[in-house]
């Protein structure tokens, strides 16, 4: 018998995605798997494997026409919202999960210039700080008309 939401089974995607535009001038989606939103993620699926990993906050690729092309492109995603997200102590445990047993190379936190965002960037900051090991973090903030005020390594 079949339980939980049909919309949150894992699925991979990663051998479908083409490098080119296609014919009409439309690109490829550069989704690589589905769930995304982080309540809904196991940290072990495979796609999160040794990967880059994109952590953005909802809003992010609305405001950025091309969020697929410029960031989403190679990386494994989650996306959450720290203003509207209950539990964030499973953010946590899920992000120290990816580095500590999925062992991703890297994680860019891609937030909105407004104050509620930042909280995303902070709980990845406290996932690495207790994790047993260290990774680096990218820390992307995008203004509300979708410019990028800042870009660093933290």
């Amino acid at each position: 018998m079949f339980e939980g939401c049909p919309g949150a089974s894992m699925q991979d995607f990663r051998e479908g995605i083409k490098e080119t535009r296609q014919e009409n001038g439309k690109r490829q989606s550069q989704l690589k798997q589905w769930p995304i939103q982080l309540h809904l993620i196991s940290p072990l699926a495979p796609y999160y494997d040794e990967a880059d990993v994109l952590l953005s906050a909802d809003c992010v690729a609305y405001a950025l026409g091309d969020f697929h092309k410029d960031y989403l492109k190679g990386k494994s995603i989650a996306i959450g919202c720290p203003k509207l997200d209950d539990d964030k102590e499973v953010y946590v445990d899920k992000i120290k999960s990816w580095i500590e047993d999925a062992k991703i190379n890297t994680l860019t936190v891609m937030i909105m210039q407004v104050p509620c965002c930042g909280g995303l960037l902070h709980l990845a900051e406290q996932a690495v700080k207790a994790s047993k090991r260290k990774i680096p973090i990218k820390a992307i903030v995008v203004d509300i008309q979708g410019g990028i005020l800042s870009e660093e390594w933290v």
